[in-house]
């Protein structure tokens, strides 16, 4: 009986190693998805408000009408709605409706104090569209062997929201 005990001794080894890897690979893969999936309904979120804020901030919103905002304004609602979100790494892109589209990280956008939506494209019922783009970095990318690019780079996805409304007043 002894024999066939010591035979079988590492056989509890083998079997927690072939269990725990996959595991500890499913675990990491679970925490991973939930992150991105966190961040983009972060942007989703930030971009919405951003967005509302314009809508409501066209040329016909007050009476002197002087309510008009810069996009450093509607940058910082961005930033305050999008909370963890690297202000270096957003990518912002105001389009309105007619003119051309800015894009620049949300840190120099909150800097701009260019008035927007701009002359000509603020009156109500002209669409307004804000995109944010942010870079994903995720951990799984180091398993993905054959990828054909330098490990360092392969990591990253960009994960992107906009939201286009109208404007209100």
């Amino acid at each position: 009986m002894t024999g066939k005990r010591k035979n079988r001794k590492g056989s509890t080894m083998l079997e927690f190693v072939l269990v725990a890897i996959p595991m500890i690979f499913i675990l990491i893969s679970v925490f991973e998805i939930a992150r991105g999936m966190w961040i983009y309904h972060t942007l989703a979120y930030a971009v919405r408000e951003g967005v509302r804020y314009a809508a409501v901030h066209g040329s016909g919103c007050a009476a002197p009408r002087t309510c008009q905002v810069t996009v450093g304004q509607i940058a910082s609602i961005i930033q305050s709605a999008g909370v963890g979100l690297d202000a270096d790494a957003v990518s912002v892109t105001f389009t309105p409706a007619s003119g051309s589209a800015t894009t620049d990280t949300m840190t120099n956008q909150i800097a701009s104090t260019t008035n927007w939506p701009p002359t000509g494209a603020n009156a109500p019922g002209q669409n307004v569209k804000i995109a944010l783009k942010y870079p994903f970095r995720t951990i799984l990318a180091v398993f993905w062997v054959g990828a054909g690019r330098p490990l360092n780079d392969s990591g990253v996805f960009y994960l992107a929201a906009s939201s286009t409304e109208p404007i209100q007043f």
